[in-house]
Order: C-alpha cells, then structure tokens, then sequence
C-alpha cells in the first residue's frame, strides 16, 4: 500500500510576524514529531487577514518567510506547504504588485513551486461582512501541480474552492490531493466549508486537506478553523475545532484507483459534448 502521513497545523495568527513564524516552527515540529511527511500550514499563516495588513507583512521572495520554511523543511526533511502569505513583487516598471501565495518547499530546502491565488474575495454578506481582496492583491494566473517521488499534490487557496473548474483542472494534471490553505470566516464557515470541501473531494475523487488558521477573537476577522482532511470517497478523516490544533492522518493512496474504479466518475464524462481546457 501507497501511504503517505500528512499534518496541518492551525494556529492563531497574531500581529507580529516573528512571533507567527515562532509558533509555525513549533506546530511543525510537533507535527514531524508525530513523523508528518508533508506540512500544511494555513492561508496567511505570518499575516493577520486583513487588507490593511497585507503591504506592511508583504515580503519578496525570497525573504525572511520563505527562508524560514526553506530552512525548517530541510531540517525536518519533509515537504511543506507554506499556507500562503503576502508576496510583493516589484515589475520591471518599479510598480507594486501584491499576490496571496503559497510557497511549496521539498526536503531538501528547495523551493518546488509557488501558487497565487487565483480567484479573489470580494464579497459583502448581507450580514455586515464585507472583505474585497481586490484593493490590494493581484490575480494568480497559472495551476500548481507537484509531482514526487511518493505523492501529486495541487495546491487552491480558500475562496478557490467554490470554483469546481479549478480543482477538476488540477485534478486532471494528476493531484492525488489537493491543499487548500483556507480562512473561511465564522458566517460562510459553518455554512459552507465542509460541504464545499466534501463536493470537491466526491467530485473529483482526490483526497482534500484543507488547513484554517485557529480563531482569533481579538483580530478584526473572525477564522472558522475546523481544519479537515478528506478520502477520496468524501470521508471526513481528521476535523479540528476552532482552536490551535496539530492534526495528522495517515492516508492510502489506493483508496483513489479504488474507488474510481467503483464508481468511474471521471471515465464516464461526456468530453463530446463538453471539455474543460486550460488556456
């Protein structure tokens, strides 16, 4: 059997990037202490999620972040999915542009891949949350699949996941999971999260982890947490609550050819009626 051990670490994010970093380094310790092979961490896991954070913690790359999750992936030798965190690039013009990114690093320190978020979150619930992305992020504009020695993993940030058109995309370029660093917030968490992650997973016959931060009651946006890792048959493994939690599941790789085999899904498309094509 093809197995794999993953972990997600999700913990509360504060004001204070170095201590962010101090809290990420002991959450994956913790997790390879419990012999995690790949690390997820949350979306914006150095930076509070908030617009008016995103230029003040933004960081080229490489920089402090990047070089932290460089150096601890090494020592750890393991693969680790960096959440995301503010990435500022400077164009040839000197202007500033900022992208919601998730630096994916190989054990031996290198960086295998980077994922800009593709699509963004502007929205006003009728509730009185209201988040636009827009105003200080750019758009991502290529899918990141990452082919190992053991495992294919695709990478989607949050509000990524409502677009069933991506995550069948990176399906079919070979993801055996997809990662998603999400903070789905406390009014479309429990509406949403679970049921969303749960359709992605049943759809495309993968295996989902999707990794929040903790909940933070004192910064101005409000995490669901509940971090959660499901099998390709939409089963839920591993849930957190709300609060700064390790979790780690083990998973059969086997159980994908198992279960599209069952129920071919993916053979049984009509591609003569309809295709979906990356550009």
């Amino acid at each position: 059997m093809m197995k794999i051990k993953l972990a997600i670490c999700q913990h509360k994010v504060v004001n204070d990037k170095k201590k962010n970093l101090i809290k990420a380094k002991k959450m994956i310790t913790q997790a390879t202490n419990k012999n995690a092979e790949l690390v997820i961490l949350p979306e914006m896991f150095n930076c509070p999620y908030d617009n008016k954070y995103f230029s003040k913690f933004a960081e080229e790359i490489p920089g402090k972040t990047s070089r932290f999750l460089a150096k601890i992936a090494k020592q750890q030798k393991i693969h680790l999915i960096g959440g995301s965190i503010p990435e500022l690039v400077i164009t040839p013009k000197g202007e500033n542009k900022l992208y919601n990114t998730s630096l994916i690093f190989g054990p031996s320190g290198k960086l295998l891949a980077k994922y800009r978020k593709l699509h963004l979150f502007d929205v006003d619930l009728n509730n009185g949350v209201t988040f636009i992305e827009s105003d200080t992020l750019d758009y991502g504009q290529q899918i990141t699949v990452i082919e190992t020695n053991k495992i294919n993993f695709g990478v989607a940030i949050c509000y990524d996941l409502r677009f069933p058109e991506l995550i069948r995309l990176i399906a079919d370029k070979g993801a055996e999971i997809i990662i998603l660093p999400g903070a789905f917030n406390t009014v479309s968490g429990p509406a949403h999260w679970e049921t969303l992650i749960t359709a992605r997973a049943i759809d495309n016959q993968v295996f989902i982890a999707g990794a929040s931060p903790a909940r933070n009651l004192k910064a101005e946006y409000h995490a669901y947490g509940h971090s959660m890792i499901l099998d390709p048959w939409g089963r839920k493994l591993k849930e957190a609550d709300s609060k700064e939690r390790v979790i780690v599941q083990e998973i059969d790789l086997t159980k994908i050819e198992k279960v599209r085999k069952e129920l071919p899904l993916l053979k049984h498309r009509r591609s003569d009626i309809y295709n979906l094509n990356e550009l």
